[in-house]
């Protein structure tokens, strides 16, 4: 039987602390934070021109820096003793985006970091204000490429899924570059089509597909595989911010200023769902103050069924795929990003103020009708599951035209 999850916990929040060596006048938003894919390491873009990396699950140090909640966090700590220490990273320059990958064991190209010794890595991409992209061993903290070819801020980062260390960057200067680290970095694509600021990238987890969102009504659709534009993605009313992909790829999620996520079938482009971030006011006592329900983010949960999603109107929403309203949130402050821990149960989001939150997130137990389509769209797209000699209501199923 299904149930209404219980609302998101605040469970940690860290803050940063003042600058060393940057003016305190050098930004302290967090926007970007970022799981490694294993789950291992949190990255976090703290402001003042430093990220810190921090081994996860988080010690008994980092959870007792939330107000009155000293006591938690000892069983964490415990099992995260003696092992990776946190990290801080020095980029020059305020951090925008972030993105890790795994370096594969064996060089598959020309160049290798040295620090590896031939050993498999973790590596971590940051984009900066002055349009560098800055890409760090996570282990050792060594600089391993600075990517130049951005003319403004890079917003923006998205590793392949598939280990092929081809990276994705969003600009500022209206464009997305593609870069091959394993062929020492070099700038395989200049990706132009966006007449506005590029806020968002994402590649879908079978990396045939790129979708990018700007500060304009629409979304584009790219190919990964020739990298030329696929479809403009248009229903939105006011500027899409975010973006991100289904883990089997059957589904692209977009989240605009007019506060609506629009859930698309990205091999048609039909419009599936929209989401409208209706004000819960009434829920949560906001005296005076008018607060919009502009969307900052959106991302999907890693088995698929919910989403979550980010507002201006100090809210954090979990969405079930198959409802149109939320079915949990909790109130918090300026909210600019979000995203779920890789193996579920935790949401971070990143805060104007340069916090960091992290909430508790509902665990279910996917159905074996879910795990079946799952399996079946993560290698089929949407005209091969039509074209298949099977049920008409089989066939709406597996397309996500029925819940």
């Amino acid at each position: 039987l299904s149930r209404r999850p219980e609302e998101p916990v605040l469970l940690a929040e860290l803050k940063p602390g003042r600058p060393q060596h940057y003016d305190w006048k050098s930004s302290c938003e967090t926007w970007s934070v970022a799981f490694s894919p294993d789950g291992a390491w949190f990255a976090w873009s703290q402001g003042h021109c430093v990220v810190k990396l921090i081994p996860w699950p988080l010690g008994e140090a980092e959870l007792c820096k939330t107000s009155e909640r000293k006591g938690r966090g000892s069983k964490a700590e415990a099992r995260s003793r003696g092992a990776a220490k946190e990290k801080t990273l020095e980029c020059g320059q305020i951090v925008w985006g972030l993105a890790f990958s795994a370096w594969p064991a064996t060089g598959s190209g020309e160049t290798e970091p040295a620090c590896t010794m031939a050993l498999p890595c973790l590596i971590l991409a940051t984009g900066l204000n002055d349009g560098q992209i800055k890409v760090w061993e996570v282990q050792t903290g060594h600089l391993l490429f600075s990517l130049l070819g951005h003319q403004d801020v890079v917003r923006d980062l998205s590793f392949a899924p598939n280990g092929s260390l081809i990276l994705v960057s969003a600009s500022r200067d209206k464009t997305l570059r593609v870069w091959d680290l394993s062929r020492d970095g070099r700038q395989v694509q200049v990706l132009s089509g966006h007449v506005q600021w590029v806020y968002c990238c994402s590649i879908s987890p079978d990396c045939s597909m790129l979708c990018s969102v700007a500060g304009e009504k629409s979304a584009l659709l790219w190919s990964m595989r020739s990298y030329t534009l696929i479809r403009r993605l248009e229903g939105h009313q006011s500027s899409v911010v975010s973006c991100d992909f289904s883990p089997d790829s059957a589904l692209l999620v977009t989240a605009s200023y007019d506060a609506c996520v629009i859930m698309w079938d990205p091999y048609t482009g039909e419009q599936l769902r929209t989401l409208r971030h209706v004000p819960l006011h009434s829920a949560l006592d906001y005296s005076s103050e008018v607060h919009t329900s502009s969307l900052r983010s959106v991302c999907f949960s890693p088995e698929g069924l919910y989403l979550a999603t980010v507002a201006d109107d100090r809210l954090l929403r979990i969405w079930a795929l198959e409802l149109r309203s939320p079915v949990a949130f909790a109130p918090m402050t300026n909210g600019l990003c979000c995203m779920y821990f890789p193996h579920g149960g935790f949401i971070a989001t990143g805060t104007r103020d340069g916090h960091v939150q992290f909430w508790t997130a509902p665990r279910v137990l996917s159905s074996l009708k879910h795990l079946c389509r799952k399996a079946l769209r993560t290698f089929l797209t949407t005209y091969q599951v039509l074209a298949l000699p099977i049920p008409r209501k089989l066939k709406e199923f597996l397309t996500y035209r029925t819940f």
